[in-house]
């Protein structure tokens, strides 16, 4: 049995996924180590639906999973509801899992909340070991270590699990990062609970020993080491691994093996403000779909209608994200292209023509400029296909790679397409997104209508890692997909949060991972250090 469970937030009715955890092998009782990050909001009621799988396969994706049961809470205290809990204020919560509104058994799911400080630093961290002792009778132990930090109410949280080192006494295990947040909540001086076992197939792994310490510790010792002149090395910071068991019983008892750290640095984490602060402009591009499925826009049933008093779903959408996106946006001046028309003069296909016809200068004024571009575009366009979207990610993508060169967070691009129906170049589609993984670049997508979206999904990588038709996996998850039809009834607040909300961190993935630092530091950035 592989266990995972994963964390969506409701809103108005429908589910959005927050995060899913690390799969847990061959156990009944997995202890997660995997943590999820919710804003916490005081004038909202911000429901919450935990659900746990049984993993069948090796992609780790949740179609072929067997649903084990999930439960239901309330972040907040904002309003009390029957058969409802509220986590935040009652900081650990345990309650049985239901499946199809009955008890799964004896079951049952414990989430433990805890407030985060504003610091987003992380930590990188390298252990090894030495002389540990031998569980196994044919062979030499399997070690592997987990990391607990010490609550205020004394119980432990899993901060981190190490890979297995196979047939080992004197394992190196692999470096690891881990924010600050989630290993001391901030607080240096919090115990950390370190334990060495050794895994075993069944999953009743043997205890080897542990050792407490902190991240003040772990840092100072690291910081003050001095090097042995002699021997042309540097002085180990390590800890003797103990089995109170064996200390108890055996007089001789020394210890269980050495645990020694090889590495602590710590890391500048920049914010999404950060950034912005610093002078990056989000670049905000918008495609829109006009092939032949939308229908007529001179019917009234067509997706494309322009209906005197409402706007279409095309027009909601825009509006919505682009009134958000504008904001951070000096200029104000929007690219805005089609895709899967015949256009004028030739009335040949094109899949990433601009709306205002002029190639040369595709930008719009604001959001009401595209709007307008997008209004007096129609009559002139032969509706047509087929739903073509590399081209038009290809495009965006090839200014981004451009802004790469300026080393610099200057630039930030978000291509936000609006189709209504499945798309037919999906490998070309998977080549693409692949590629402006690696550039400063996101992409949304919002399924208008009432299509069958399901395929869609994979873009997400919300279902295991997207990768292209060559394997190769993308190194940021950048595209976000919403069905504009979970939003029909709800305000126009309520789609842009939804498709918004994972770009601050992916603008933040982004330059953190390739080591650009905002373009100038403000007192807001000094304020954020970390406290010795």
């Amino acid at each position: 049995m592989k266990q995972m469970f994963g964390s969506w937030c409701r809103m108005n009715a429908a589910l959005f996924k927050v995060d899913r955890t690390e799969v847990i092998r061959t156990c009944i009782n997995p202890v997660f180590s995997k943590l999820f990050t919710v804003d916490f909001y005081f004038e909202e009621v911000q429901r919450l639906r935990f659900e746990v799988h049984d993993i069948s396969s090796n992609h780790n994706g949740l179609k072929e999973a067997d649903f084990l049961g999930g439960m239901e809470c309330t972040l907040g205290q904002c309003s009390v509801l029957i058969d409802y809990f509220q986590i935040v204020s009652q900081r650990k919560l345990s309650k049985s899992l239901l499946k199809h509104g009955n008890t799964a058994g004896k079951s049952s799911i414990t989430v433990i909340a805890e407030e985060l400080s504003g610091n987003d630093d992380y930590v990188e961290l390298s252990f090894s070991a030495r002389k540990l002792d031998d569980k196994d009778f044919f062979s030499k132990s399997d070690p592997f270590l987990e990391i607990f930090r010490v609550n205020d109410d004394a119980t432990q949280q899993l901060v981190h699990r190490t890979e297995v080192v196979m047939n080992n006494l004197n394992p190196a295990w692999k470096t690891f990062k881990v924010s600050v947040n989630s290993l001391c909540s901030g607080d240096q001086d919090r115990r950390l609970k370190c334990i060495v076992w050794d895994w075993d197939s069944n999953g009743k792994h043997d205890f080897i020993g542990e050792f407490s310490s902190t991240f003040k510790e772990m840092r100072g010792a690291m910081e003050g080491r001095q090097p042995i002149l002699e021997e042309n090395k540097t002085e180990w910071v390590q800890w003797e691994c103990i089995n109170p068991k064996y200390k108890a019983k055996k007089k001789n008892y020394k210890n269980s093996g050495i645990v020694i750290l090889n590495q602590c640095k710590i890391h500048k984490m920049h914010s999404f403000l950060d950034y912005i602060m610093g002078g990056c402009q989000i670049q905000f591009t918008v495609a829109i779909d006009f092939t032949a499925s939308n229908g007529d826009p001179r019917n009234s049933c067509s997706l494309h209608y322009i209906h005197p008093y409402q706007p279409n779903e095309y027009l909601k959408a825009l509006v919505a994200v682009g009134e958000i996106c504008q904001d951070y946006d000096s200029d104000k001046m929007f690219p805005a292209f089609g895709f899967g028309a015949r256009i004028p003069p030739e009335y040949k296909v094109s899949h990433d023509f601009a709306i205002n016809f002029n190639e040369d200068n595709p930008e719009c004024a604001g959001i009401q400029g595209v709007v307008e571009a997008y209004q007096s575009c129609l009559p002139k366009l032969q509706l047509y296909g087929p739903t073509n979207i590399a081209p038009i990610i290809q495009k965006v993508a090839k200014s981004a790679s451009e802004e790469t060169n300026t080393k610099e967070a200057s630039q930030y691009f978000i291509l936000l397409i609006l189709t209504d129906g499945v798309i037919t170049d999906m490998a070309d589609t998977r080549e693409a997104i692949v590629h402006a993984s690696h550039l400063p670049m996101s992409v949304i997508i919002v399924g208008v209508g009432n299509a069958d979206f399901s395929d869609m999904q994979m873009l997400d990588g919300d279902d295991g890692i997207l990768r292209s038709p060559k394997g190769e996996p993308v190194l940021r998850d950048i595209v976000q997909f919403v069905p504009f039809r979970n939003f029909k009834h709800a305000s126009p607040a309520a789609l842009a949060k939804s498709v918004l909300a994972e770009v601050p961190n992916q603008v933040v993935d982004y330059y953190n991972g390739k080591g650009i630092k905002p373009k100038c530091m403000s007192e807001y950035e000094s304020s954020r250090t970390l406290a010795p």
